[in-house]
């Protein structure tokens, strides 16, 4: 029986680093193929030439068979930064959705169900049709200031209104979430309805659909920063997660004030969530979906899932940004809408799916 048990173990090990490999082999591949695609389309053994030439300094890619000059400067300066947006967003998601499951032990739980994502969206909604004043240091920052300054009001008022009459419990989270998330939601539509600005309601439209399409090397360092030092803590928490899917009592039982847990994973996740709706607007689906899929793959043992989520996040949104770019010619689609597409098939295939359980 003993060693049935370490054959298993060894057996699942096994594959959970082939899953890793396999995973980080299809980003690399889905990045070169990333950057070769578009209204310019580059070969692909060049597009590989170009990305391994520069990520080693010149060691290894040659560029003397470029056929154009101006393929690097594609590749380099339009199409990589938005191949790293894609991924670290989808990371970040995927990030988010894991810890608000875990924190909630709902799984249906994502920065969306907390109104984090509501709360980003009026302060972009506010920036785009009302602004902050010409001339002033917050209008330099615009949108991405009034999308991060509203998620983390918003985090804060669930916070608050979580922790009225006792400690902050998950069922208290989801409630405050949904109705801030509510308000916030009735907000931006206030705004808009007031609002004499035909094409900024057009930005607000769009904007709220998703898109990578502002990627640029300027924007990457901050988003890189947040979400790295996020998924960094995370990667070190999976005990106190682990123990959140058990209840408060059980954790009681193990010395850990769950109650505090909660208000800073929950801080930590809306400036996270904050920062990539600055960036990219709403993305929806991917930090539900992702970690579903993960857990049915690795098991719920956030050891495995969190780095797992983060990989398959990154690729799904990589792909999803190919398939917004190739799938009516000349017209590039929302991101947001095909996430939504992809993930609500999945999400109902999981739910009828027998055998489901959240958590085990």
């Amino acid at each position: 029986m003993r060693t049935e048990q370490v054959s298993n173990a060894r057996l699942k090990q096994t594959y959970y680093l082939f899953a890793m490999i396999f995973l980080i082999c299809a980003i690399a591949i889905t990045a070169v193929y990333s950057v070769s695609i578009g209204q310019v389309p580059i070969p692909f053994q060049q597009s590989m030439q170009v990305v391994l030439h520069t990520i080693t300094n010149g060691h290894l890619g040659s560029l003397e068979q470029i056929e154009s000059d101006s393929y690097i400067n594609i590749i380099m300066q339009v199409r990589m930064p938005r191949v790293l947006f894609a991924l670290l967003i989808g990371m970040g998601l995927a990030l988010c959705g894991v810890v608000m499951q875990a924190i909630v032990q709902n799984p249906l739980a994502d920065p969306y169900i907390l109104g984090i994502s509501s709360g980003g969206s009026l302060g972009a909604t506010f920036a785009i049709l009302v602004g902050f004043g010409s001339g002033t240091v917050l209008a330099q920052f615009g949108v991405a200031f009034g999308a991060f300054m509203g998620a983390m009001i918003t985090s804060v008022l669930v916070l608050g209104i979580s922790s009225i009459g006792g400690k902050v419990t998950s069922i208290k989270l989801v409630l405050s979430g949904v109705v801030i998330g509510a308000l916030c939601s009735s907000l931006s539509s206030l705004v808009i309805f007031f609002a004499n600005d035909a094409e900024g309601i057009k930005s607000v439209t769009f904007w709220t659909m998703g898109s990578l399409a502002s990627a640029s090397w300027s924007k990457l360092p901050i988003l890189t920063i947040v979400v790295l030092a996020g998924c960094i803590l995370f990667l070190f928490q999976h005990r106190v997660l682990n123990t959140m899917l058990l209840g408060d009592e059980s954790a009681i039982t193990l010395g850990i004030n769950l109650s505090v847990f909660r208000k800073l994973y929950m801080i930590i996740a809306a400036l996270i969530t904050g920062t990539m709706v600055a960036y990219s607007g709403m993305i929806g689906f991917v930090g539900l979906i992702i970690p579903h899929i993960c857990r049915g793959l690795v098991g719920s043992d956030h050891t495995r899932l969190m780095p797992a989520s983060l990989l398959l996040g990154g690729l799904f949104l990589m792909w999803a940004d190919v398939l917004s770019r190739i799938l009516v010619e000349n017209v590039e689609l929302p991101i947001g809408i095909l996430t939504s597409v992809i993930g609500s098939p999945l999400f109902i295939y999981m739910i009828v799916k027998r055998g489901y359980n959240f958590g085990g």
